[in-house]
């Protein structure tokens, strides 16, 4: 917030950029407070402060020219000294009494009104001031913020779509039609783009619209703990496109061992975005305590090597309704000791997610679900399932399992995000049997996916005593111009790895892992991808 908080918010904006390049610091998207928006510290939606910002456009390119997206702050209330406030009245946009007088509520810094999203004239109204006033700028998304709708007096209406109530009684259905409004812009100003919208609140449904957060967090190793807990509940209730203030929105800014702790169990979200107000002016950024800037760098860099992985899981919550993370006992049913209080999560069917919620801490202490072996993540070292191991937990790079029998698709080079990029999987095999895993892949833009426009990867291990079998097939035209993959080992692995449905290239070792480069066979079938779901137990 204190960027755009700033007398000089266009520079300090940019300042930000220099940074990120300076520490090497990947970002692909800024959400941008509503100080854009400000008139003598009040908050008026849709109207740019061009003291702090004289360029908007210029301003918005430079962030698009440097791979950064914006999501602007939008908000549902228009103060009384609004300078739409008078035809937002005068058309009938606002929720407001029989006679007309506005439903007055306290709103942030003033009084004001908020806009009837049940009356069709205010989506028109809304729709096109999100159009003119910010994706005409070249600003990518909207962020839907500060959309409770507290509005409680009997006698303030919705025009409820032709049949008037009182507005109290569809508080939950207004935030959800003005995520809606704000996609329909977006689809409409840019067809053939995939909409991307970030709102507060909403009820049930609103997962078909947008990404949410857990709110204005506290800065505190308590609200680390517990923002896992609401991100699982979230997921299990069907909202998995989420996350938390990373760091702390409110209160003091926190030490440099609880940032790092917070960075290292936010990477795991949909949602990693570090936001703050802090008590004392500053801002929580990657580079806030240049001791540990290098460990926040590792830390994103490894997000995004990850991202294909995180990237499947969404397709599968988007097509299957799986939750991306979710609590141990979901995928470990009848196992007790997974319902045993914990702040672990699984991130998808294979990886075991151990954040660090204490300070101090030097080894963390994981249940490992029975039913299955498991790899530490960065040793290769491997443990049985159904007991409780420690493990190191150094700041940077956080506490992480494996289930034997993992197929983990990842970028080739970890700094790489771009659609894409040349694929490699993380195998963690089996003792014996077989198990599989796959890819997702598509252009990461378009809305060509919703025709099939995609593609997959999928990898069957077969574990023997001696011989690791290892089944390579690709679906789809984004899987077929590849020509060469990569399968990533633990070092422990000894076996002989033989190959279906591709030949080896070359085989050497790196940051501790087999390294084994693939040429695929050069006809992949047609088709998108399979709809089986597999994971490292082999249960469905």
């Amino acid at each position: 917030m204190s960027y755009t908080d700033a007398p000089d918010a266009q520079k300090r904006m940019g300042e930000f950029l220099e940074r990120c390049a300076e520490h090497r610091i990947l970002c692909q998207s800024f959400h941008l407070s509503s100080g854009y928006t400000s008139m003598g510290g009040k908050r008026y939606v849709f109207h740019w402060n061009r003291d702090k910002f004289p360029d908007p456009a210029a301003f918005a390119r430079s962030y698009r020219d440097a791979g950064v997206h914006l999501a602007a702050n939008i908000k549902p209330c228009l103060l009384r000294g609004h300078p739409l406030f008078d035809e937002a009245q005068q058309q009938g946009l606002l929720l407001a009494a029989e006679d007309g007088e506005p439903g007055w509520l306290q709103f942030w810094d003033g009084v004001g009104a908020c806009l009837d999203f049940t009356n069709p004239r205010t989506l028109a109204w809304w729709k096109d001031k999100v159009k003119s006033a910010l994706l005409d700028y070249g600003i990518s998304a909207t962020w839907n913020d500060n959309n409770e709708f507290e509005v409680w007096s009997p006698g303030v209406l919705a025009n409820c779509f032709g049949r008037p109530r009182p507005a109290r009684e569809i508080r939950a259905l207004q935030p959800l039609l003005m995520m809606r409004a704000s996609r329909e812009a977006q689809r409409e100003h840019s067809p053939g783009v995939r909409p991307f919208l970030v709102t507060r609140s909403g009820m049930a449904g609103m997962q078909r619209y947008a990404q949410t957060w857990s709110g204005d967090n506290f800065t505190s190793w308590e609200t680390l703990k517990y923002n896992i807990k609401m991100g699982l509940g979230l997921a299990l209730s069907g909202v998995s496109n989420s996350g938390h203030d990373v760091g702390g929105f409110a209160g003091p800014r926190p030490d440099p061992e609880l940032f790092v702790r917070w960075v290292q169990a936010g990477i795991f979200m949909p949602r990693f975005s570090i936001h703050s107000w802090n008590d004392d002016g500053t801002a929580n950024e990657p580079w806030m305590y240049l001791e540990v800037t290098g460990h926040v760098r590792e830390l994103v860099e490894l997000r995004n090597w990850l991202a294909p992985y995180l990237y499947l899981l969404l397709w599968r919550y988007r097509s299957g309704y799986e939750p991306v993370i979710r609590p141990t006992f979901y995928d470990f049913p009848n196992d007790d000791g997974c319902y045993r209080e914990n702040d672990d999560m699984m991130l998808g069917p294979f990886l075991l997610v151990a954040s660090v919620v204490e300070p101090g801490a030097k080894l963390r202490s994981v249940y490992l679900p029975h039913g299955a072996d498991w790899y530490d993540f960065w040793s290769g070292r491997t443990f049985a399932g159904g007991q409780t191991v420690e493990l190191p937990a150094p700041w940077n790079r956080p506490v992480l399992l494996a289930c034997a029998g993992s197929v983990i698709p990842v970028n080739a080079n970890k700094p790489a995000i771009a659609a894409g990029e040349q694929r490699a999987f993380l195998l963690f095999p089996p003792s014996r049997g077989q198990s599989f895993g796959e890819s997702y892949e598509d252009d990461g833009e378009s809305e060509a996916y919703r025709e099939n426009g995609y593609g997959s990867w999928r990898v069957t291990m077969t574990g023997e005593t001696d011989v690791l079998r290892v089944d390579i097939a690709r679906l789809g035209r984004f899987a077929a111009g590849v020509d060469e993959l990569k399968l990533l080992l633990p070092e422990t692995e000894l076996r002989q790895v033989e190959l279906s449905g591709a030949r080896l290239v070359d085989e050497h070792c790196i940051d501790g892992r087999r390294c084994l480069g693939v040429r695929p066979s050069p006809e992949p079938p047609s088709g998108g991808v399979a709809e089986s779901r597999g994971n490292a137990t082999g249960a469905e």
